[in-house]
């Protein structure tokens, strides 16, 4: 089975940049499809990036486009989210997802094709 957790989520002003990190454990982050989810108050759950093991695919909403940059880390154990230029929009919490993968390509973005999720780590914005 798939663990995730993730951390560094916090506070931080408009402009600012925070960077997630999502820790696997049970399979090889390069056999998964991983995503960045997140979720803001009153609203649903919505994808922010994607990263499929094979291949290095990655996807982005456009809304996040040119910010955030996912990545596996260099230990190959965890999956990163660096984002920058943070607007008050970007407020929610941050979920990281994975679904073990048989092929190369775009990740789904879909929360319902996910089994696997982390807890969730809180980013907030203050303009």
């Amino acid at each position: 089975q798939v663990h995730l957790a993730e951390s560094g989520g916090g506070s931080v002003e408009a402009g600012g940049s925070l960077r997630l990190s999502c820790a696997v454990s049970g399979f090889p982050p390069n056999r998964l499809c991983m995503a960045w989810f997140r979720q803001a108050p009153g609203k649903e759950r919505e994808v922010v990036a994607s990263h499929n093991g094979l291949g290095s695919t990655t996807d982005y909403a456009d809304s996040v486009k040119g910010r955030f940059t996912i990545a596996l880390d260099n230990d190959h154990d965890s999956l990163g989210l660096q984002m920058v230029s943070l607007t008050p929009e970007d407020t929610g919490v941050y979920y990281c997802a994975a679904i073990i993968v048989g092929g190369a390509g775009v990740c789904s973005r879909r929360t319902d094709v996910y089994p696997n999720w982390g807890q969730g780590t809180q980013v907030t914005v203050s303009s």
